[in-house]
């Protein structure tokens, strides 16, 4: 009997395809998973899979017409978001 999925593209990639997918190294993509800027994935087994939709959502922020185009989003490089050092304001002692 054959495969019914057989016929089907892959609708999950690994790490290493989804890289690939959308131009970047193996790594890279690790590194916005770790900081959260990346695009959405799934633990299966204790493996990390992409969807195809989501690749496509997650590079789609990027998309502009113009180098003044605002477009719709953003895609935030793959570093730590940045930490406000701005201290909280100091409460007055109580009487």
């Amino acid at each position: 009997m054959a495969d019914p999925l057989s016929g089907l593209p892959p609708r999950f990639l690994r790490t290493p395809e989804a890289a690939r997918f959308v131009g970047l190294s193996g790594r890279t993509l690790e590194k916005h998973r770790t900081y959260g800027t990346g695009p959405k994935y799934r633990k299966i087994g204790g493996r990390v899979v992409y969807a195809l939709d989501d690749l496509k959502a997650w590079t789609d922020l990027g998309t502009k017409s113009s180098t003044s185009d605002p477009g719709v989003g953003t895609v935030h490089p793959a570093k730590r978001k940045a930490v406000s050092t701005v201290p909280p304001p100091r409460t007055p002692p109580r009487r």
